[in-house]
């Protein structure tokens, strides 16, 4: 225990002490949140551009009430020119586009018949824009023709708001689901990047020691299966602590930028919807429902999900390490890892797309339960479905599973390590690996 202990410590410590490790864990989250405030920035940017669209109106059924300028398109009435003599100015002046409406008596013709003429591809924003503007025109008319009076279809609009509730009684919220969503999605999505980034590390460190020799030493005083955890959990905990420290600094560091420069993360997130939509957001949102939401946050279980996400991260880290520790001791340098690195890669990919997939729309479905209990899917899948609300059974089931197939994985990869970490020369194909796996002693 003592030499594991020894091994762990000096991974940790290689691991720290290294400068790409320094430069990056203060260098991130500054990137990280200069890339946010840039997108911010050139999304403002980008939305202080008025946008002039002209429209020659042939059919006289659109006045300009119903082109209304809005914060970033104004609207100019070209109608009086003609269409030709509009495209040429359009064309020579700073205009955006042209809209053309034709003189056709049948409104479904009409529909079907407008055309817009621009230097450059418009933005969807703006045919969504234009279409929407032009639908309610046209759909008012034909009641109006109808005689159907739009007053009464206005004041016979209900809006309907379901109210949502547990069998214990206690109000929920939909906009809570949302929440859950997020919260899953950023756990599966740390848990992959993180076996990723520091599960590539540990072999790489055994790559490197490996090839330098430096491995024949230390095997004479250590077993191998110590050497391959040591190395495991050594640079989980260097990632912990980077972890940690990435939090940290970024909340420290957007706090100052949102005091000093005037806008928020939750502005710089939402930079890519338009103000309409944020006003009608926080309209819908209201005041109440704000409140419902933290109520609703606060009675989650999060000290079970805080625990859980703990043990699933490990567990899903520890699981993959062992593999990659395996497929470093197994080769001599990086390259030859492609052809082995692919069926590690797959689950995690497969978890992945299957919460995003089916947790999101079903946490509770078959699919979803199915792939939360298969330990190479369950780190990622369970993840995503815990805040929905998990049974004690489905959890120990689960962990069970993952805590098994690691002890399986572990032994399956130090038999690998322990033949692999002295072999130098060869390539090593499916057909070895399966060989020192017969290997006994």
């Amino acid at each position: 225990m003592s030499k594991l202990q020894l091994i762990i410590k000096r991974e940790f410590i290689a691991k720290v002490r290294n400068k790409s490790f320094i430069v990056m864990t203060f260098l991130s989250p500054l990137i990280t949140v200069a890339m946010g405030a840039l997108v911010y920035f050139l999304m403002k940017k980008n939305d202080e551009k008025v946008k002039k669209i002209v429209y020659v109106d042939e059919s006289r059924l659109f006045s300009k009430e119903d082109f209304s300028d809005s914060k970033t398109v104004h609207f100019v009435d070209f109608s009086s020119m003609g269409i030709e003599e509009t495209k040429k100015r359009v064309e020579a002046g700073d205009y955006y586009g042209a809209l053309f409406i034709p003189a056709i008596d049948s409104l479904e013709i009409l529909a079907n018949s407008i055309e817009f003429y621009s230097k450059e591809s418009p933005g969807i924003s703006v045919m969504n824009a234009l279409e929407s503007k032009i639908e309610t025109k046209l759909r008012n008319s034909k009641l109006t023709n109808l005689g159907i009076d739009l007053d009464k279809i206005a004041s016979s609009k209900i809006k309907t708001d379901i109210k949502m509730f547990n069998f214990s009684g206690e109000e929920s919220s939909k906009l809570i689901n949302g929440l859950k969503i997020g919260f899953g999605a950023l756990s599966g999505y740390l848990l992959m990047m993180f076996v990723i980034i520091y599960g590539s590390s540990v072999m790489r460190s055994v790559i490197e020691e490996k090839t330098s020799r430096i491995i024949e030493i230390i095997v004479s005083s250590v077993k191998p299966f110590q050497l391959m955890m040591g190395k495991i959990i050594g640079n989980a905990s260097a990632g912990l602590l980077q972890f940690l420290i990435w939090g940290i600094l970024i909340f420290i560091i957007g706090t100052i930028t949102s005091s000093v420069f005037g806008f928020t993360m939750t502005e710089m997130q939402t930079s890519g919807i338009s103000a309409e939509q944020l006003e009608a957001a926080k309209q819908a949102a209201g005041a109440d429902k704000m409140q419902l939401v933290l109520q609703e946050i606060m009675r989650l279980p999060l000290l079970k999900m805080f625990v859980l996400f703990i043990f699933y991260f490990l567990g899903g880290y520890m699981l993959y390490s062992s593999l990659f520790a395996a497929v470093g001791a197994a080769v001599d340098n990086e390259t030859d890892t492609q052809q082995f690195m692919l069926p590690i890669m797959l689950p995690l990919i497969l978890g992945v797309y299957v919460g995003f997939a089916t947790v999101i729309n079903d946490p509770h479905g078959p699919i979803s339960v199915a792939f939360s209990y298969i330990p190479l899917t369950s780190p990622i899948v369970m993840l995503m479905r815990v805040p929905f609300g998990v049974s004690w059974m489905e959890l120990a089931i689960s962990m069970t599973l993952l805590v098994v197939t690691f002890v399986f994985m572990v032994w399956f990869a130090a038999k690998i390590y322990r033949v692999g970490i002295l072999m130098y020369g060869k390539k090593p194909t499916y057909k070895d690996l399966y060989k020192w796996l017969k290997y006994k002693g």
